[in-house]
């Protein structure tokens, strides 16, 4: 390996340490210039669709550098590819939320956003330890279309006149309220800090609450000052 960088053994230790330094290194850049690539590529009119071809990008990219992808997601010292790894989920993140401000989630953007890189991970991993003549053609689609399906709503959450494909209630209000909360920090002067976190706790939990299988327990909240008045009464 020295020979073919025209360098000296030493040279690759004084620089990376060991081996395994020199790996790692190799392993952060190769994600990071997919992570820069894939930022530079232009959004269409259809956010759904640019987080369908994104995760498609994802499983290409683990495919075409598998020994880089083991290393960056499964190996003891994945802890120290952090930084590079969170780069790539931040921009997963913003694919997410265009969704969200569409008004096409049904899930929060953090929620979904866990859900997409586990699941994209796994099937990378997954197809990467299977032998080429091995793989399942399918398993990739058919793991996206059902996470998309389980987190977006299609493009118009109504039917004419209330047909199958109408959106329940509860649904139109999460997606809503996702949306909302996603475009909140967005409206700079309008609401007090307090404000803005009061409504922005009402939101998720329209949105929790509203969404099947995203219910979370939560303690009854007491309106300020209600606790004082009880007593004063009592």
């Amino acid at each position: 390996m020295s020979a073919a960088a025209g360098v000296q053994p030493p040279t690759i230790y004084r620089h990376f340490g060991d081996m395994q330094g020199l790996f790692d290194a190799v392993a952060r850049d190769t994600l990071a210039v997919y992570a820069r690539e894939k930022a530079g590529r232009p959004f269409t009119d259809d956010p759904v669709e640019d987080l369908r071809r994104g995760w498609d990008l994802h499983i290409a990219f683990g495919l075409a550098n598998p020994d880089a992808f083991a290393l960056l997601y499964s190996a003891p010292s994945a802890g120290a590819y952090s930084t590079v790894i969170h780069e790539g989920v931040a921009l997963l993140h913003g694919l997410v939320a265009r969704i969200a401000e569409a008004g096409r989630l049904r899930v929060d953007v953090a929620h979904a956003t866990d859900l997409i890189h586990a699941a994209g991970t796994g099937v990378t991993l997954t197809l990467a330890a299977t032998p080429p003549e091995e793989r399942d053609p399918r398993l990739s689609e058919t793991v996206r279309e059902a996470i998309l399906t389980a987190i977006t709503v299609p493009a118009s959450t109504e039917a004419p006149n209330g047909g199958p494909d109408a959106a329940s209630t509860a649904e139109r209000v999460a997606v809503h309220a996702v949306a909302l909360r996603t475009l909140l920090p967005e409206a700079h002067g309008v609401l007090s800090p307090a404000e803005r976190q009061l409504l922005s706790d009402w939101l998720d939990r329209l949105a929790t609450e509203s969404s099947p299988g995203t219910r979370k327990p939560r303690s009854p909240s007491v309106p300020r000052g209600t606790r004082k008045a009880s007593r004063s009464r009592s």
